[in-house]
Order: structure tokens, then C-alpha cells, then sequence
């Protein structure tokens, strides 16, 4: 039976690419995505996933969340992803508008709807996740699992200390480590393993029908702007990790370990800090198969 699975994102060029990888894959029923603030600012990243439900020709709920942090200012990486989050890729405009509910309670009511069987992937700022464990107290042991893309093991990419997502919410993601459900935690360490080229980019172009043109266009407007316009340089293909880790968990190593998120103000604002222990509850992942990786993407995305 297909997993269910709740996609919790702000999309975001990698974001764009994680949704197809699980339109793709027969081994994920996709209940529902839920957009938070992140890359950019929340109207942005909500009508790239209304737009990008509109590209698949899919019918799956597209819900709002939060706009903001729990506490901090908001942070965003328009220099990334560019005004829009999806740079200069056209995409087609949405014909259909976002469901009335709002991403905590679409999360909380879904798990609880489907105890022990919904598996949350967040890949943004973990703060519609935070607000759904706070809303609904059974959530953490309602969950499969909460799979992540966010944090490192070693450095960050937005400070010396602090990865982005983390960094952009580091009190939520603190309830999510802390909260008792089973996390898996994708950081740096893991994505940047999985890097971006030019040539990948053409490979899905070439193999991957339209979807695969579609996330081709995204991964050359995110290296074109890594590059500032001028020299080719190789990015790290981050949120689709945390999908493909449904549908083939051999292409990774996951590693049982405690995970500290750093609140306090400071250098150290936002970091992961992960320390080996069998019983904490949470995996950190610490290898990637880059190539198996867009073996995959080429081959779920021809399916769109």
C-alpha cells in the first residue's frame, strides 16, 4: 500500500523538485501540502505550490500556514531562489485556490484521521509542524514519522553555525526534536553530497519527459544564480532527499542520534548540535548515493 504522506515546504527550486519526486512515485499517496514562509516570503511560496499542483494536472489539498517564525523576525533567501522562490521558470497560473483550513490543523487532523500512518516531510522552517504539535498534543504519537530537511552535524550555510532552514526557525525546530515523535533529520552534511551540475540537469531534461524538463529549468536558474549570472559553479540538490528517503532508504545512511537545536542568542543561533545515542528517538542521516538519487528523479519524474 502507498504511504501516506503530508509535504510541508516552501518552495523554493528543491522544494518544486521534492513535489515531483512524490507525484512520481507510486509508493507515496500524497495527502496533502502544506506551505509555510521560508525561502521566500508566504504569498510566494503558496502560489508555487497552487501553481505546481496546476503543472501536474493532480487533485491533492494546498494549505496555508505560517507566515512568520514563532518568535525571531522572519528571514528569507530570495538571493537563492530569487523574488518569486522559483527564480525565472514560468510555471502556469492556478486555477484553483488554496483549501480554507490551515497547515497545523490539516496536519493534526490528518494524522490523527490516520494513526501510526502519516508521514510528515518538512523541508522549509519548521514552523507549521511546531504549531500542529502544540495544537494537538496526540500528533507526536500519532505521526509514522517526521522526515526533515534541515540542519547540519558540522557547519551551516547561512552562518558559520546554522543551516538555513533551522536557523530561519530554531525555536520550532526545537519542539519538533524535543516533542517524542520519531524524526529523521536530512542536514547539510547529507545534501550537499547530492550536488547540482549542469549536466545533471540536461540528464533529466533528456530522460525525464516535461516534468523532467520542468526541473531541469529549475536547477539551471538556481545554479545561474549560485553563479551570479558569471562562472558556472555546483549547488546541493537538498529537499528531495528527504522524499527519495521514502521510496528508497538504500540510497542513504541514517545513524540514531540526539539532536540539540541552539536558541539561545548568539554565534552559535540555530544550530543542530547531534551527539550519537541509540535511544533518542531521532536519526540523522550521513551518507547520500548522488547518482542512485537522480536515477530516481529521472525516472519518477518521466511518469508525470
Amino acid at each position: 500500500m502507498p504511504r501516506p504522506m503530508i509535504l510541508d515546504c516552501d518552495p523554493g527550486h528543491d522544494d518544486a523538485v521534492a513535489l515531483l519526486l512524490a507525484l512520481g512515485s507510486p509508493e507515496l499517496d500524497l495527502l496533502g501540502v502544506t506551505v509555510t514562509h521560508g525561502n521566500v516570503e508566504l504569498h510566494h511560496t503558496l502560489r508555487n505550490a497552487l501553481s505546481l499542483r496546476q503543472f501536474s494536472g493532480r487533485s491533492f489539498p494546498v494549505v496555508p500556514g505560517a507566515d512568520r517564525p514563532l518568535l525571531r523576525d522572519a528571514v528569507h533567501a530570495g538571493h537563492v531562489h530569487g523574488p518569486s522562490g522559483l527564480g525565472d521558470v514560468a510555471l502556469p497560473v492556478p486555477q484553483e485556490g488554496p483549501d480554507p483550513r490551515r497547515a497545523a490543523a490539516f496536519i493534526a487532523d490528518e494524522a490523527l484521521a490516520n494513526p501510526g500512518e502519516v508521514t510528515l516531510v518538512a523541508v522549509g522552517p519548521l514552523t507549521n509542524v511546531a504549531l500542529a504539535l502544540r495544537l494537538e498534543p496526540r500528533l507526536a504519537g500519532s505521526l509514522r514519522e517526521i522526515v526533515l530537511m534541515g540542519g547540519s552535524a558540522t557547519d551551516g550555510n547561512v552562518t558559520p553555525a546554522a543551516e538555513f532552514n533551522t536557523f530561519a526557525d530554531p525555536h520550532a525546530a526545537r519542539i519538533v526534536f524535543e516533542s517524542g515523535a520519531r524524526v529523521t533529520m536530512f542536514g547539510l552534511d547529507t545534501t550537499r553530497q547530492v550536488n547540482v551540475t549542469g549536466e545533471r540537469a540536461d540528464d533529466l531534461r533528456a530522460r525525464a519527459g516535461r516534468a523532467g524538463a520542468l526541473a531541469a529549468s529549475f536547477l539551471d536558474d538556481y545554479l545561474m544564480r549560485l553563479a551570479g549570472r558569471s562562472e558556472a559553479r555546483e549547488g546541493a540538490l537538498h529537499d528531495p532527499c528527504a522524499v527519495a528517503y521514502l521510496v528508497r532508504p538504500d540510497l542513504f545512511e541514517v545513524r540514531p542520534a540526539r539532536v540539540h537545536v541552539v536558541t539561545e542568542e548568539g554565534a552559535e543561533f540555530g544550530r543542530t548540535v547531534c551527539t550519537p545515542d541509540g535511544d533518542a528517538g531521532t536519526f540523522v542521516a550521513s551518507r547520500a548515493d548522488a547518482d542512485g538519487l537522480y536515477d530516481l528523479l529521472a525516472e519518477r519524474l518521466a511518469r508525470l
